[in-house]
Formats: structure tokens, sequence, C-alpha cells
């Protein structure tokens, strides 16, 4: 075996970040090195400034450096939520860039697609990001392709859609450092039951179901495909049934059975879907929002918004903030 130095790994981390991607990331390592009996990984937790970052489980993580400090990285992911904003919006996109240019491979777990984004390192690069910011995210950067892979790897660019798939990710970097064997022993000692391809698809839920959308018929998921594909300009029903090759009686029996909803009302709730995204995780103004998802005004949009869920779109908007604000609870005494 060459002589060669560990594969270096650092994790960017933001408030509120997503705690199970950053354990998901470094436990598969610590066990390949633990197997293997060498530190063939080592990993450093990073911030913007010094001081513990508290994860979405208000769990607190003492940085080991700086962005602006750290040095020696062959690996750099951003763990944050969507809307994480740099502390520093000048200086730390600049030093990601410079990072990029030293060679670092760059990329982004979960909702840290969007810090990363905004550095303009995507530009003409494909990302992975996850389905419930997928409209969020087609709405801030219409200029990066948004793809359904769950770990999309593009030269120096690494994007992964949540922690499951951040767990893959690691087992591949291990399988191509350390060989299968060693991969597949990582596996089962976390009781990890498969290895997803290089290209698979995020596993997404359907609508009202207690189903994922891989698990239906070919003409079923076709029309799904057709209703994600056109939220802002809606088909019409007869159309979509006509495109998957079906009468319309047939496909609405079929469409009922395999998801629990008729296909209008399952678009229905698609699109209002799309638009709680958007108002959970950007600042669009509810007119900009209704129109995205295919309604003339804002007015009917929050009408059903209500009915949907229960609050309507400018209450849940202003409750989410107010959580993201809060100060971490008190530790009791």
């Amino acid at each position: 075996m060459t002589d060669r130095g560990p594969l270096a790994l650092g994790f960017l981390m933001f408030p509120g970040f997503p705690m199970a991607c950053l354990t998901s990331a470094i436990e598969p390592l610590r066990a390949a090195n633990e197997i293997t009996g060498r530190r063939e990984f080592v990993w450093r937790l990073i911030a913007e400034t010094k001081g513990a970052v508290r994860s979405s489980a208000d769990i607190g993580f003492e940085p080991d450096t700086t962005l602006q400090e750290v040095e020696g990285l062959d690996h750099l992911y951003l763990v944050s939520p969507p809307t994480a904003q740099f502390a520093d919006p000048r200086r730390s996109p600049a030093r990601l860039r410079w990072l990029d240019r030293t060679g670092v491979v760059l990329g982004a777990f979960s909702g840290g697609i969007f810090p990363l984004a905004r550095t303009g390192l995507m530009a003409g690069r494909p990302c992975s990001v996850h389905w419930c910011y997928e409209a969020a995210f087609r709405a801030d950067f219409p200029g990066v392709e948004a793809r359904e892979a769950a770990i999309l790897r593009e030269g120096r660019r690494i994007t992964v859609s949540g922690a499951g798939a951040v767990f893959d990710l690691m087992l591949r970097l291990i399988e191509e450092r350390l060989g299968r064997d060693c991969m597949t022993e990582v596996a089962c000692w976390f009781q990890h039951p498969f290895v997803r391809d290089a290209d698979a698809s995020q596993k997404v839920p359907v609508a009202r179901a207690g189903g994922t959308t891989d698990s239906l018929p070919a003409a079923i998921r076709e029309a799904i495909r057709l209703f994600e594909t056109h939220v802002e300009d809606p088909l019409r029903i007869p159309d979509v049934a006509a495109a998957v090759g079906l009468s319309g009686r047939h496909f609405e029996r079929t469409f009922k059975r395999e998801t629990g909803q008729s296909p209008l009302r399952y678009y229905h709730h698609l699109r209002l879907m799309k638009a709680r995204q958007r108002v959970l995780y950007s600042n669009d103004s509810l007119r900009e929002i209704a129109a995205s998802v295919g309604y003339m005004t804002a007015s009917p949009m929050i009408r059903h918004y209500v009915g949907f869920f229960g609050v309507s779109p400018r209450d849940e908007r202003r409750l989410t903030q107010s959580l993201r604000r809060a100060p971490p609870a008190e530790a009791a005494e």
C-alpha cells in the first residue's frame, strides 16, 4: 500500500443545521478507522465564528476552527437549514471560492445547498436538492439545475439530499479508499440495509397514501411526474389520463386505489405543498407564491391552504420565523 495521509473532511455548520446529517457523515468514517486500525479519515467541525453552533435539535457543537483559518482539507461540506445565511456575506463566500481554486472538493448536505449556491460555485452545475426544499430552491436559484438524485457527484462538487444519503456517500468514499469489504463491514456495523446506486432518486412520499412514488404502477408514476412538471400551468385531468394511455374512468379509479385520493385532489394537494415550501423557506410574497402554483390571485390559494393545513400561510410563516429566532432553552437546574 502506498504511503498516504488520511482523507481530511471539513463540515461547515450553520445555526439550525440538521444534526443527523453531521452524525451520518462522521460515524461511518470513525468505524472505518476502527476497523482498519488506521486514521484513514480525519474530520474537523468548522463555523464562520468561534463559539458553539446549535443544531436543529438545539444541541450545541463546538467548532474546531473557523472558516477563515481552516486549511489542509480535501473535502468541505456545508451543513445548514435552507434558510441559512452567511454571517459574513462578503468574506465567507470569498473564502469558499478560494478553497475551490486550491482544489478542495466542495459539497452540501440537505439545506446546505442554499448557501453553497449563493456563493456562485454551483453555476452551470446540477445539484441534489431535497424534495422538501425543491420549490423554494428553484425560486431562489432559477439558473441552477435541481435534480431528484439522492446524491449527485459532479466533478469537484458533491451534493446530498438528506441524512440517509449522507451515510451512503460516506460508504462510497470508504469503498473508494479502502475497498468493498471494508465498506460492507462498516455498513453492517450500523445495520445499514443497502447502499444506493450513485444515480438513485430520492424516496418521495405519496401524499396521504403511506407509500413512496417508486412503488406505484408506471402509469400513475407518469401522471404524478406530469403533475410535478406542470405546477405553475395546471393540466386538465382528462388530458393527463390520455397522456398516460388510460380512459378517464380507469385513470380515476386506478389513481384513487393507488394513492387514496382522486387525481384532482392529489394534484391540488401537490400544488399547495409546493406553495408551502415557499411559504416556509423563502421570503416571496403570497401573490408570487400563488402565481407559481397556478393561481391567478392569492385569495383562493390562501383559502385552500387553510383548508388543507389548518393555518393561514401568513400565520405559518410568522410562527416558523419566531421558532427560528427563539433563544436556546435554559438548562434545568
